[in-house]
């Protein structure tokens, strides 16, 4: 059995919690989070913590904020544990594989990164359609939906009580944010509003922000993406390749990420992103098996 901690017991966390309980070929080792005397009724049976180091473990799901992904990973990894997160920023993905593949390989221990539906399962779609039409252009539409990524980015900002940003597609890869927020006392919309464009997660898209009184009353955490390829295949124009999903965000990547808490442990030492692990390797049970039952 895989021993594994979660990391952080928001969204992410719980879903996380359900994944490995129905997986059979992992135990949940126990759970870290800020408060470890809020111990809710589902975790009455785990060890929960807010210290890492008590908790032996063979891989940490890091369900942390994407910008406290790289310190989390750091720490386990220098415990002895592998590490899989759900880093979300594309643009620092590079740099994080390269950080923690110095790190994972100095412990020899495995980090995967950015291993949630996109990043994630996504991109393995995205190569797999750039493969079948080399020369093209591939539009990734996602929503409309909750981002989470987006979301606690939002929440992070001074003023901000409680947050939600729903990311409308527009086409073509071009998407709308939508934010709603609820302010803390004393703050004006337009200097919160101001802080959250400026921030990275925005500062690409046109982003909407509007005060609501109650955030849980317009919440949704249902998402989805319409991904697109249009290419060439040898000299053959005009191939045209769709996927389409409808999901629960924060279950998908929570699945997502037990199934690469999987796969790690059949990796060498070293930082990895999903297009780089055979896809096999998140799957459970016998490989000549699941050959036969999938190819």
């Amino acid at each position: 059995m895989i021993k594994a901690v979660i990391v952080g017991y928001g969204n992410i966390g719980h879903f996380v919690l359900d994944a490995l309980k129905e997986s059979p070929d992992f135990e949940v080792a126990g759970v870290v989070r800020r408060d470890a005397t809020n111990v809710p009724a589902e975790l009455k049976d785990y060890k929960v913590t807010s210290d890492l180091s008590e908790i032996k473990a063979d891989v940490a799901i890091l369900c942390t904020p994407t910008r406290k992904v790289e310190e989390y990973a750091k720490q386990a990894l220098a415990l002895g544990m592998n590490t899989v997160d759900s880093f979300d920023i594309h643009t620092g993905i590079v740099d994080l594989r390269r950080s923690l593949d110095a790190a994972a390989k100095e412990h020899g221990r495995v980090a995967v990164i950015s291993a949630g539906w996109d990043p994630g399962s996504d991109s393995v779609v995205r190569t797999l359609l750039e493969a079948c039409a080399p020369k093209g252009i591939t539009y990734t539409n996602f929503g409309p939906g909750m981002s989470m990524g987006h979301t606690v980015a939002v929440k992070a900002i001074e003023g901000v009580k409680a947050a939600l940003s729903m990311t409308i597609p527009l086409g073509t890869g071009i998407h709308r944010r939508m934010v709603y927020v609820e302010l803390k006392d004393g703050y004006q919309l337009a200097d919160v509003a101001a802080a959250i464009k400026a921030d990275p997660y925005f500062a690409s898209d046109e982003t909407h922000v509007i005060e609501v009184p109650c955030v849980d009353d317009v919440k949704d955490m249902g998402h989805g993406v319409n991904l697109v390829r249009k290419g060439v295949s040898g000299s053959t124009q005009n191939q045209r390749f769709e996927f389409n999903m409808s999901i629960n965000n924060p279950a998908l990547t929570a699945q997502v990420l037990v199934g690469v808490a999987r796969a790690s442990m059949k990796q060498q030492p070293g930082a990895y992103t999903m297009i780089e692990i055979p896809v096999i390797d998140l799957l459970p049970g016998d490989r000549e098996e699941l050959i036969r039952h999938l190819v």
